[in-house]
């Protein structure tokens, strides 16, 4: 039987992946890391500040995929909230690679989320794997969270390393958008002229479900769907979805004020124009790719998972 540890398994993408393999394959068993007992005797006790509460408990997993992270909004960030969403990603991931290196029978496979806050605020510029670490706390966490999991490579567990856009869902981003866009209140942040790299929650699973079971596919690769959006036209896209007009701007002041100038920069006003070049090269083909679509799809409830794909999936190791 293919056993498969998700961290992070009750938040947006956890959830739908944990889902997607259950309904797709019975025969897979998933293991939801959780931080309290729940009632799934599949689910494995795990903190990044203490570990496995039960030694040995990962011992025989098949793959492992990280999604594990404190949310990075909307709170204002503290210093003491700084530290947890920094220490969450990297302590967190050192924590678990110290656990998967030591144990009886390592996984094949680990797969960590990361993010396109690596890169920074990149304008009008494009970014792919290639690009440098951009500036900044989201894009020094990011570049630290990604080499927290060197020593599994190192231990020859085959690491692949995915950097999310904004994925699109009826939580997450638009949960946050939906209210204050019907609201009338949807307008552009800012000059919105910062792009958005975004990617389908059903296009993610997807890559997940590759990264865990090809093994040509190592190392960082964009998560993020081909053609990245203006956060102009992103609102507007999206209250014309919800029929309503996106004609009130959210001013930098304003946001500053809300946010604070670091946060407001780094998550509202500052934006990623991102290419899934790894992704393209590997032959990945986005079922959704068209903005719009997936807008309504999701407001509609009919985004569909990739169940065949995960019906058929296999864990593989390294070259």
């Amino acid at each position: 039987m293919t056993s498969i540890a998700v961290t992070g398994s009750t938040g947006l993408v956890g959830r739908a992946l944990c889902s997607t393999l259950r309904e797709a394959n019975p025969s897979i068993r998933v293991r939801p890391m959780v931080r309290r007992p729940v009632d799934d005797p599949e689910a494995v006790v795990w903190t990044a500040e203490d570990g496995l509460a039960e030694a040995g408990a990962l011992d025989g997993v098949d793959a492992v995929v990280h999604l594990a992270g404190e949310p990075i909004g909307p709170a204002r960030w503290t210093a003491e909230r700084k530290q947890r969403i920094a220490d969450s990603r990297v302590l967190g991931t050192r924590r678990l690679v110290e656990t998967l290196t030591g144990g009886a029978t390592p996984p094949k496979v680990l797969v960590q989320a990361s993010a396109v806050g690596f890169y920074g605020d990149t304008g009008d510029t494009w970014a792919d794997e290639s690009s440098p670490n951009g500036a900044g706390f989201l894009a020094g966490v990011c570049r630290d969270w990604e080499e927290a999991s060197s020593a599994a490579e190192e231990a020859g567990i085959r690491v692949v390393r995915l950097r999310f856009g904004h994925v699109l869902a009826q939580g997450g981003l638009l949960g946050s958008l939906r209210g204050p866009t019907r609201l009338g209140l949807g307008g552009r942040l800012g000059s919105g002229r910062q792009f958005w790299s975004w990617i389908a929650i059903p296009d993610l699973v997807s890559i997940v479900l590759h990264a865990v079971s090809d093994p040509g596919w190592t190392g960082v690769l964009n998560a993020v769907a081909p053609a990245p959006t203006r956060n102009a036209d992103f609102s507007r896209e999206y209250a014309a979805v919800l029929r309503r007009p996106a004609w009130l701007p959210a001013p930098r002041f304003a946001l500053r004020l809300a946010f604070g100038g670091e946060q407001a920069h780094e998550m509202l006003l500052w934006g990623q124009r991102v290419r899934p070049a790894g992704l393209q090269r590997l032959g990945f083909r986005h079922a959704h790719s068209d903005l719009r679509t997936v807008l309504e799809s999701v407001e509609a409830g009919t985004l569909s998972m990739p169940l065949e794909q995960a019906a058929s999936m296999t864990v593989a190791g390294g070259n």
